[in-house]
């Protein structure tokens, strides 16, 4: 081989292991380094009392420790200075034998501030070990929602708190023709949980996102969800690639969504889920901070 032509092979090699490296890196970045997305909700069914109430929603850590019996993790989460912190499914993974980061998580979070926690699909999946969970955290003054509401005091004024999980028929397949046709429906959410008061603030904490636009015509002034992780690879300046629907490009991959009044946050999640990985997409903490107008 020439000179010329062992160059260009160096060359050529050097610019491999660079990308390699480069690749490498992002994929520490975004498995692996913590960040906070923050977002402020106006409503004017906010009361005064609420103006400036901060929401910490963590979704989707499927077992993953972000350090040491997940240190960084509790410490971004304190940092924030929540008045809630609000679990929103997904915790462990279903294939899970023991659940002990979830636990010490737990164990950290309810010195920080009041926690709130609802299913996800995963937690569903494992409903042999559900007793256990809603056992565990009941002892440790979580407060778990089962399709039930509760009110949310401060000062001398109050929001409705609701949490929704339903059945895993919903979780769709969307590569199965009838998945497609299933959809859930205003009738089938106030089976669930009633009618909401459209007169007060109602804060809905469900799982997916899917079905955005059910909860908002059911009266959800605020909605925190997560399940897509963020679409696990994100494509700048597009989005999330793949849903766990197994939709390319779905609509409600991560961030903040707007229907009429209704507003709809979806948490890229923390953790990876039981076969998944994450790229361009580092695992988020969502504070949201609420507003009177």
């Amino acid at each position: 081989m020439s000179k010329k032509g062992k160059k260009k092979r160096r060359l050529f090699l050097k610019g491999i292991l660079l990308l390699l490296l480069l690749i490498g890196i992002e994929f520490y970045i975004s498995n692996f380094l913590l960040t906070v997305t923050s977002y402020e909700v106006a409503n004017e069914k906010i009361p005064k009392d609420f103006d400036g109430y901060r929401i910490v929603q963590l979704s989707d850590l499927h077992s993953m420790s972000f350090g040491s019996g997940n240190r960084n993790l509790v410490n971004c989460v304190r940092k924030q200075k929540p008045d809630a912190i609000m679990l929103t499914g997904d915790m462990i993974n279903s294939t899970d034998t023991s659940y002990e980061v979830f636990y010490l998580l737990v164990d950290k979070l309810v010195k920080i501030a009041p926690v709130y926690f609802i299913v996800g699909n995963h937690e569903q999946i494992a409903s042999s070990r559900l007793p256990e969970i809603y056992a565990y955290l009941e002892r440790k003054n979580v407060t778990v929602l089962r399709n039930e509401r509760v009110v949310l005091k401060r000062g001398s004024s109050s929001i409705d708190l609701y949490g929704m999980w339903f059945s895993l028929n919903y979780y769709r397949d969307l590569t199965s023709d009838y998945a497609k046709s299933v959809f859930f429906t205003e009738a089938k959410m106030e089976r669930l949980l009633g009618k909401s008061d459209r007169k007060r603030f109602s804060l809905l904490l469900t799982h997916s996102p899917a079905y955005f636009d059910t909860y908002a015509s059911w009266g959800a002034d605020l909605v925190l969800s997560g399940h897509i992780h963020g679409g696990m690879i994100r494509i700048p300046f597009k989005g999330g690639l793949f849903s766990p629907e197994k939709e390319f490009f779905p609509r409600f991959d991560a961030g903040f969504f707007q229907n009429g009044d209704s507003s709809l946050i979806v948490s890229r999640g923390l953790g990876n889920g039981t076969r998944g990985f994450r790229f361009f997409n580092t695992p988020e903490i969502d504070l949201i901070v609420l507003r009177s107008r």
